[in-house]
């Protein structure tokens, strides 16, 4: 067999050209334990150590199924302790925008399955700053199903609809067998050949929802509630903001807002470290 020969040409390259490469993507963010901020004039690590022990044993035996969600309204600490309580849970990856007559702003914390709910009223008065545990706030799956229907908006098909009317009558199937035994019924967008009049179409059939999660990972995921009962948009985009997977859940809640059992078990054990820290902390100083 003779050789093949593969031709190799050289690009020649000026001197002040430089050469322009896609970005690569960013490290996906893992745990890293906050530090404990020294007490001292304007920390009160005692006071806020008392809070988050008081939460950890409430989180313990919510864990071990002998008490509901622990819930603590951190309104009213003072600020002292609490800017050591923000200090050592920290920001995680979720966060939630809800309408419920009021604004609702919810964030993970840095460890899983612990969230910060923070209601406000018109003026941006804070009426509540819950700390609780929670695979997912509850309140976010029952303002998603409260405040939509358990019908698809009847809207005229458009000329030139191709395949929506068979995707809307798939999306309403799906929603009467929905339910929290059910496995999700997931509609992937991207792959499903739809012309701009069926984009047009599902966009004003669905739109309408009340609650939006952002969850940061490796690249994004957004996840909108829709006019619909348990219909999500669910939308994952890489570190350049370009929408890589559009797809369509059917679910009480999708599973990429739910922080895992494990996660939360490990979570109870970090807690347990950051509390006995603190106390060495007091004791030291």
């Amino acid at each position: 067999m003779s050789p093949i020969t593969i031709p190799i040409r050289s690009v020649a390259i000026e001197p002040d050209e430089a050469i322009v490469y896609m970005p690569m993507p960013r490290e996906m963010t893992t745990f890293e334990m906050p530090s404990v901020p020294e007490p001292g004039p304007g920390s009160d690590v005692a006071g806020a150590r008392d809070i988050l022990a008081r939460f950890l044993r409430d989180f313990g035996a919510w864990l071990d199924g002998d008490a509901e969600l622990p819930r603590i309204d951190l309104k009213g600490v003072p600020l002292a302790a609490l800017r050591v309580v923000n200090e050592s849970l920290g920001e995680g990856e979720v966060a939630v925008t809800a309408d419920a007559g009021h604004e609702i702003r919810i964030q993970e914390t840095v460890f899983p399955g612990v969230w910060r709910e923070q209601h406000f009223d018109r003026a941006d008065g804070l009426l509540h700053d819950y700390l609780l545990a929670a695979p997912v706030p509850p309140l976010v799956g029952r303002l998603a199903r409260e405040r939509a229907s358990d019908r698809l908006r009847e809207i005229a098909l458009p000329a030139g609809a191709m395949n929506v009317p068979a995707l809307i009558h798939e999306l309403q199937e799906a929603m009467d067998r929905s339910g929290s035994e059910a496995f999700a019924h997931v509609v992937n967008l991207t792959l499903l050949p739809l012309s701009p009049e069926d984009t047009a179409h599902i966009d004003a059939v669905l739109d309408g929802g009340s609650v939006v999660i952002l969850s940061r990972g490796f690249g994004n995921c957004r996840i909108s509630s829709t006019a619909a009962q348990d219909v999500w948009r669910v939308q994952y985009f890489n570190n350049m903001q370009t929408l890589i997977l559009n797809t369509i859940e059917v679910t009480p809640m999708p599973e990429a807002a739910v922080a895992a059992r494990e996660d939360i078990v490990e979570t109870r054990a970090r807690l347990a470290d950051l509390v006995d820290w603190m106390s060495q902390s007091i004791a030291e100083a």
